[in-house]
């Protein structure tokens, strides 16, 4: 297998380089974030009003709600990689378009049609990853997501930081002009990579799927027994899958789908309701609260940026060791716990503010060096929380819960929700923050809490299953606190079977084994053969 070849197949490769896709959305966090607080920006823009500002910040995620909305329909129709194709396509369009603005009505246009894009990537590349990463490491893959978004804001931040010494136009075209490339290389590399094998499979194209999930799996080895045992796993359950009700989005709506497309939905609106966003696009509004102006504010809002890059790396390596629902409900926890100080803090050491040219900014610290710094560092705890724990778990959660019949649609459902929150919000907080200043931070806060509370009694954990598994996961009568424990995967069993199988075939395992009674995941009782150590199924539960 050639250098080229064996890229093209690696999972870690794929996986990441699709992120991009996510970068897109970085880039337009930071490229507006960076821009409000100019001079230039400002005056190019006579100056917009908090409901006018929030107006154009919430133009993209508005596009993004109905980007997500068209991505499932889309994701089955011309597949998972060419969806990503069409995204890329959009992005530049609406890149140009934005550069070029010569008013707030061309600009909130441009804005709308990158946030189609970012709609489009942000829903279908979490479910392409998640269907070519095997199940070890599936957290991992899909979390780079979210990485990828972190490495965006900082990258574009600090173009944005540079360009903010340029006295004149420049100073917001050129970070808007940049957002071309990413959406160039992204065109270029995604056309080149290999379609989901769940996705040819589900179109009858039964030999590609089974040569790309060799090439996935075993460095093409179409009899590698872990090749044949998922191979096996995804057909059986397509198959079943057409035994049910035709597909469409009525079918989200039914049981036994409803429970979990309910739970997409609300886990992404609830990544939206921390408030994390917020902080992001408004971080130069919430830090002059805290009395931060000029290149002190810029600075301060930097270190934000890095610590959201810095912060997402444990969640990536250990997201597949430490649980969907641990991660998720220490994150919220400790986020709530920052919100309340900031707003405390704010609440008790500020004062009206009149900030010259900002009519967002209402309330501020004065002549208070320590509450200041209390409250960003606060603010930098609470993006280290967050970077931690729902970042990358809330795009993971939604891509594996669904079975492949309605993946794409119901995936589609859960981003929307996520930009439907991430729009109302944008939109909000500037007058939230003109009108009732810190005490928008206990408004978060309290959603966090509420969160927690969801998560604790909703959740069932799904690190270590395939994606073929969740049904029985979620249809099973365990509470969701109890899901963490349960046994091994039915795939490793299936592996052990077809190795066993071969290994009989090639004489390598006797006929006088001894054999020893096991429970499998589904509380059912099955003999298994071992020899010299080796524990083997010989009869393995259908899922």
């Amino acid at each position: 297998m050639s250098g080229k070849y064996k890229l093209l197949s690696n999972v870690y490769f794929l996986g990441m380089f699709a992120t991009i896709g996510g970068m897109l959305f970085g880039f337009d966090i930071s490229s507006m974030s960076g821009a409000v607080g100019t001079d230039q920006y400002q005056n190019y823009f006579n100056h917009p009003s908090s409901s006018l500002q929030g107006g154009i910040v919430a133009s993209m995620p508005a596009g993004s709600f109905f980007g997500a909305l068209m991505a499932g329909p889309l994701g089955d129709r011309i597949s998972r990689r060419r969806t990503i194709m069409l995204a890329s396509c959009i992005w530049i369009v609406g890149s140009i378009i934005q550069c070029a603005s010569v008013g707030v009505g061309m600009l909130i246009v441009g804005r709308i049609i990158n946030g189609i894009a970012v709609g489009l990537a942000s829903m279908i590349v979490p479910v392409y990853q998640s269907e070519i990463a095997p199940k070890e490491i599936r957290g991992r893959i899909v979390s780079l997501q979210q990485w990828a978004i972190t490495w965006g804001i900082l990258i574009q931040y600090f173009i944005q930081y540079g360009c903010a010494y340029i006295k004149s136009n420049a100073a917001f075209r050129i970070p808007w002009g940049i957002q071309v490339v990413p959406g160039v290389i992204l065109l270029a590399g995604i056309s080149l990579f290999p379609y989901s094998p769940r996705w040819l499979a589900d179109q009858d194209r039964w030999d590609e799927a089974l040569e790309v999930l060799a090439n996935l799996r075993a460095g093409g080895n179409k009899n590698d027994p872990t090749v044949q045992a998922e191979y096996k796993e995804i057909e059986e359950v397509i198959r079943f899958d057409r035994t049910q009700v035709a597909r469409s989005y009525v079918e989200l709506f039914r049981k036994p789908n409803l429970r979990k497309v309910f739970l997409g939905m609300t886990l992404q609106s609830w990544s939206q309701l921390t408030g994390m966003n917020v902080a992001m696009y408004y971080i130069v509004f919430i830090f002059q609260g805290a009395g931060y102006s000029g290149n002190a504010n810029l600075q301060a809002s930097s270190i934000q940026y890095v610590l959201n890059v810095v912060m997402t790396i444990p969640a990536i390596l250990f997201i597949d060791r430490w649980g969907r629902r641990p991660v998720l409900l220490i994150g919220s926890t400790f986020m709530a716990l920052w919100l309340f100080l900031i707003g405390g803090l704010m609440g008790k050491f500020g004062s009206p503010a009149d900030l010259e040219g900002n009519s967002t900014t209402t309330w501020a610290i004065k002549d208070n060096p320590s509450a200041s710094h209390a409250v960003i560092a606060c603010s930098y705890l609470f993006v280290c929380s967050f970077a931690i724990s729902w970042g990358p778990v809330s795009w993971t959660y939604p891509a594996e819960i669904y079975p492949l019949r309605i993946r794409s649609k119901a995936v589609s459902l859960s981003t929307a929700s996520n930009w439907a929150f991430n729009f109302a919000l944008a939109y909000a907080v500037p007058p939230l923050l003109q009108s009732i200043q810190y005490k928008t931070y206990y408004i978060f806060a309290a959603f966090c809490v509420a969160m927690t509370i969801h998560v604790f009694f909703m959740f069932p954990e799904t690190k270590g299953r395939t994606l073929e598994e969740m049904e029985e996961l979620f249809n099973s009568d365990i509470p969701a606190w109890k899901t963490q424990a349960l046994p091994r995967s039915h795939l490793d069993q299936d592996i052990e079977n077809i190795r066993h199988q071969n290994q009989m075939a090639d004489g390598t395992i006797g006929a006088g084994a001894e054999k020893e009674e096991v429970v499998t995941p589904t509380g059912e009782k099955t003999e298994v053969s071992s020899q010299e150590g080796f524990p083997t199924a010989l009869q393995t539960p259908v899922v």
